[in-house]
C-alpha cells in the first residue's frame, strides 16, 4: 500500500483502507474498529503537517465499523469520521464503504433533461408510502417509480437524506452530511434508487443543507477539542456568525478546509451517486446571519463555488437554490453572481396561492397573477414555480384544497382551485414542481410521520388524469405543445374586471400555445387579440372526465377575425388552445 493516497476520510485502497482526517488541534489521533479489535494502540495516525492525520490499515474491509479516537491535552474522545459514507446511526459508528463496488452499468446512457424540459416532483422519502413498521425507505420509493412515470414527471427531488438524528425527520438537521440516512437504506439503497430512476427516465435531485449542520448528534461539534466562547470549534464560526435559527451551527465558510468539506460533499452526490442536481436549502442563511442582515461574504462565495463546481465538472447537471429573496444574482453567471442554475420563486408561489385561496372572486387580483406568470430572473427557466412544497403545506399552512374549503377539501371549490393552481404551474414559464400527493388532492398538511393517503389516488384518479394531461402538454410528449417549453411568454389578455388572463407561450421558431384562465365562479366570454385563424381547444380543465363535479362547459374553438377572437371559458377553468394551420 502506498503512503500517499489522496483524499479525505476512509479511502478504499488495494488491500485495505487509508484514513485521513483534519484535526489541527489534536495531540494524537488513532483509528479503531472491527479491523483491529477496537485497540486504540493498533493504528495511530501520523501528522502530515497541515492539520491532517493519516494512517493506512491493511486488511480493513468494506462494511466494518470504525471510529476515530482523538486526544487534546488530558482529554480523549471518540468521534465518527466527518466524512463517513455510512453510519450505524447518528450517534453510533462509522461504516467503511467503498464507492467502487457498486455496478452502475448502463447508467452512463442517462442524460439529465434540460431546464426547459424538467417537471419536478418533490418527495419526502419517509412519508411517501406507509411502511407500517417505521418510516418508508428508498426501496419503498423505488416501488413507486412506475406511478411517477405514469404521472409524467421526469425529475424527483428528494428532501434531505443525509444522516439525521432519530428515525423520523424532514431531513433539515443533518448530523453526518456524507452518510445516507440509515433508516432510508444507506448508500447502496440510494445508488440503486438513482439507477432505477434513470432506467425509468427520471432524473434525481438531492436536497442538501449547507447553511447549518445538526444541531444535534454532531460529531463535528468541537471535533478536535478546540473551540472559542463555548462554540462549535474548527468546522463552525466561533463568533456572532455562528447563530442560525437552528442553533449555533453555521459552518465557517472562511476556512479552506470547511469549504473543501462542503465542495467535496457536493461533488460526492454528483460523482458517486450519479444524481442530476442539488437543491441548496435556505441559501439566505449562508450569506446572512438572520437570512436578511449580518452579511457573511464568505457564504456567498461558498454558494458561487458550489455553482461553479457543478457547471464546470458536471455540465448538464443542476443547482437549485431555495432563496426566496427575488435576487437575480443567485442565478447570475456574471462576476459577483452565485452561478446557480435556478431558484424557487417566491414571486410566483405567494401571489398565486393568495389569489387561489382568496375569500371571494372580488379579492382575486389578475394583475398579481400576470406578474407571477411573467416574472423572470435572467431567462424563462431559471426559476422553479409551484403552489405546494414541504414548506407551503406544513407548520400551520395547509394544502390548497384545505385552505380553500377546510370543511370540504374535496368539494367543487377546492377541486377547482387546486386544478387552476396546477394549470398555472404547468403552463407558466419556469421549471414546474409538484409536491407529493398534490396530484390526487392530498388534504393532510405535511408531517414526516404521516404517510400519503394512497386511497385518494384511486378516489381522485380523474383529477390525477388532469395532472397527467397538463404534464404531458408541458413536456410536449405529443409533439403539439412545444410552445410550453419555449422561452417567450406574451400576455394577450389581462382583464381584472372579468378575472380573466390569457398568455401565449412560444418557441424561437414560432410554435405557439395559448393559455386562458377564468378565475370566477361563473362562465365568461371575453375578446382577446391574437393572430388570425383558428385556435383549437387542446385542453379544458372543466371537462367532466376530470371530475363528476365539473360542469363540462362547451368551450368552442377560437376563430380569430380582424385580430380578435372570443374566449368562452367555464367557471374557474383553464383552457389551452393550439393554432391550426
Amino acid at each position: 500500500m502506498s503512503s500517499s493516497h489522496p483524499g479525505m476520510g476512509a479511502i478504499a485502497v488495494d488491500g485495505g483502507f487509508a484514513f485521513r482526517v483534519w484535526a489541527p488541534n489534536a495531540d494524537a489521533v488513532s483509528v479503531v474498529g472491527d479491523f483491529n479489535g477496537w485497540d486504540d494502540q493498533a493504528h495511530p495516525m501520523e501528522p502530515e503537517g497541515n492539520g491532517n492525520w493519516y494512517v493506512e490499515v491493511p486488511g480493513a474491509e468494506h462494511g466494518q465499523e470504525y471510529k476515530l479516537l482523538l486526544t487534546n491535552g488530558e482529554h480523549t474522545f471518540f468521534r465518527i469520521d466527518p466524512r463517513a459514507y455510512a453510519v450505524t446511526n447518528s450517534v453510533g459508528n462509522g461504516i467503511l464503504y467503498d464507492h467502487g463496488r457498486f455496478d452502475w452499468e448502463g447508467d452512463e446512457q442517462f442524460e439529465t433533461p434540460g431546464q426547459h424540459e424538467l417537471v419536478l416532483y418533490e418527495t419526502h422519502i419517509g412519508s411517501f408510502v406507509d411502511a407500517a413498521d417505521g418510516p418508508a425507505d428508498l426501496h419503498d420509493l423505488t416501488g413507486k417509480l412506475d406511478y411517477l412515470v405514469g404521472l409524467g414527471v421526469n425529475a424527483i427531488e428528494l428532501m434531505p437524506l443525509m444522516e439525521f438524528a432519530g428515525d423520523y425527520s424532514w431531513g433539515y438537521n443533518p448530523a453526518h452530511i456524507f452518510a445516507v440516512e440509515h433508516t432510508y437504506g444507506g448508500p447502496d439503497a440510494l445508488k440503486a434508487f438513482v439507477r432505477e430512476a434513470h432506467r425509468h427516465g427520471i432524473a434525481v435531485v438531492v436536497d442538501v443543507v449547507y447553511n447549518h449542520f445538526g444541531p444535534s448528534d454532531l460529531s463535528l461539534w468541537q471535533f478536535d477539542g478546540w473551540s472559542e466562547d463555548g462554540k462549535g470549534g474548527i468546522y463552525f464560526y466561533n463568533d456572532w456568525r455562528s447563530e442560525t435559527p437552528w442553533g449555533d451551527t453555521r459552518p465557517d465558510y472562511g476556512r479552506q478546509e470547511v469549504r473543501d468539506f462542503i465542495l467535496d460533499n457536493a461533488r460526492m452526490w454528483l460523482r458517486d451517486y450519479h444524481v442530476d442536481g442539488l437543491r441548496l436549502d435556505m441559501t439566505p442563511y449562508m450569506r446572512h446571519v438572520d437570512g436578511f442582515s449580518g452579511d457573511i461574504p464568505e457564504g456567498w462565495e461558498m454558494m458561487r463555488q458550489v455553482g461553479e463546481l457543478v457547471r464546470t465538472d458536471f455540465p448538464g447537471r443542476l443547482t437549485i437554490a431555495e432563496d426566496l429573496h427575488n435576487d437575480p444574482w443567485v442565478t447570475s453567471t456574471e462576476e459577483g453572481g452565485a452561478a446557480l442554475h435556478a431558484q424557487w420563486d417566491n414571486q410566483f408561489v405567494h401571489p398565486v396561492r393568495e389569489v387561489l385561496t382568496a375569500p371571494g372572486d372580488e379579492h382575486r387580483s389578475i394583475p398579481a397573477v400576470a406578474k407571477a406568470v411573467m416574472h423572470r430572473y435572467h431567462h424563462a427557466f431559471d426559476r422553479v414555480v409551484y403552489t405546494e412544497s414541504h414548506d407551503e403545506v406544513a407548520n400551520g399552512k395547509a394544502r390548497i384544497t384545505s385552505e380553500v374549503q377546510g370543511h370540504n377539501p374535496s368539494g367543487w371549490d377546492a377541486q377547482k382551485m387546486a386544478t387552476l393552481g396546477a394549470a398555472l404551474v404547468l403552463t407558466a414559464p419556469g421549471m414546474p414542481m409538484l409536491f407529493q400527493g398534490q396530484e390526487f388532492l392530498e388534504d393532510e398538511w405535511f408531517r414526516d410521520t404521516v404517510p400519503l393517503d394512497w386511497e385518494r389516488a384511486w378516489a381522485f384518479r380523474d383529477i390525477t388524469q388532469l395532472f397527467r394531461d397538463l404534464v404531458r402538454m408541458r413536456r410536449n410528449l405529443d409533439g403539439e405543445t412545444a410552445g410550453l417549453c419555449g422561452p417567450t411568454t406574451s400576455l394577450v389578455s389581462l382583464d381584472d374586471d372579468a378575472n380573466v388572463i390569457a398568455y401565449v407561450r412560444s418557441t424561437d421558431d414560432g410554435q405557439h400555445v395559448l393559455v386562458a384562465l377564468n378565475l370566477t365562479a361563473h362562465a365568461v366570454q371575453r375578446e382577446v387579440e391574437l393572430p388570425g385563424g383558428r385556435w383549437r381547444v387542446r385542453f379544458n380543465s372543466d371537462a367532466r372526465r376530470y371530475s363528476q363535479l365539473f360542469g363540462d362547459h362547451a368551450t368552442p374553438d377560437l376563430d380569430v377575425t380582424d385580430g380578435t377572437g372570443l374566449l368562452d371559458l367555464g367557471p374557474y377553468s383553464c383552457v389551452v388552445y393550439l393554432p391550426e394551420g
